[in-house]
């Protein structure tokens, strides 16, 4: 059984005082919790300090992004090993990265490659446009973006679906049109790595999940967490959505 993962991406909120103060209403409620991974991803100045805090618990840490080059004049790029020293995992490809800042498929690969070099966990975003979904193209979008971002890279990484229509307006993908989609992905995962390795993987939902609804993706057979947005910024909603993980967790084991 594949050990879901609940990753909270902060984006660029939260000074350095606001993490500590949101993490150390976290800690007491997540610091031994068992069957699930979870995953804080503060911006670029907190990690240091918030890494400080988080250990001798079992919660991870991981960056927002990261350069592929180890070093260099790359102003304002953080190099791997700048993560690796004190992390354990990075978000590549999210599609704000890919929006905003002009990554493409092949600059997530290069991350992927220089990630996975530096013991980091790659967490890789894919996902499709509203356009695109109403085209009925959601299959050949996130087929590209795996095949491509994936290319001769190791299966130690875990996939985040986030169709780009459900972040942060709202408006989620039903549970069943998730797991249909994450169910390709597993597909197209199982042609690069083979089937058995496919199964291992673990690929998260992202988009407007929150503890009110998380249960019912929770409760799908594919999806194995989320990669949480607004919700990981409010100590309570990110706890309950690892608790609501945790309770699928006890009920398939039962």
């Amino acid at each position: 059984m594949r050990t879901p993962i609940i990753a909270g991406n902060w984006k660029m909120n939260k000074t350095v005082s606001e993490a500590r103060e949101l993490v150390s209403e976290m800690i007491p409620f997540l610091k031994d919790v068992q069957g699930v991974t979870t995953v804080l991803c503060p911006p670029a100045s907190a990690l240091l300090p918030i890494a400080a805090m988080l250990e001798g618990t079992d919660i991870g840490l991981g960056a927002q992004n990261m350069h592929w080059e180890a070093n260099g004049a790359y102003t304002g790029e953080l190099a791997p090993a700048m993560v690796s020293e004190f992390g354990q995992y990075v978000i590549l490809g999210h599609s704000e990265r890919r929006e905003y800042f002009g990554e493409t498929d092949e600059t997530v690969n290069k991350k992927v490659h220089a990630a996975q070099a530096n013991g980091l966990i790659p967490i890789v975003c894919v996902g499709e446009t509203l356009e695109e979904n109403e085209a009925n193209q959601t299959s050949a979008i996130v087929s590209r973006q795996i095949q491509a971002g994936l290319a001769g890279v190791k299966s130690d990484l875990v996939i985040a679906y986030e169709p780009i229509w459900a972040i942060g307006t709202g408006r989620a993908a039903t549970s069943e049109m998730a797991n249909a989609t994450i169910k390709i992905i597993r597909e197209v995962l199982a042609d690069i790595f083979g089937n058995e390795v496919a199964q291992g993987i673990r690929i998260l939902y992202g988009g407007s999940v929150k503890g009110s609804n998380a249960a019912e993706y929770f409760a799908q057979s594919d999806i194995d967490g989320a990669l949480i947005g607004g919700a990981a910024l409010k100590a309570d909603d990110f706890v309950k959505i690892v608790y609501v993980s945790r309770a699928e967790v006890m009920k398939g084991n039962s």
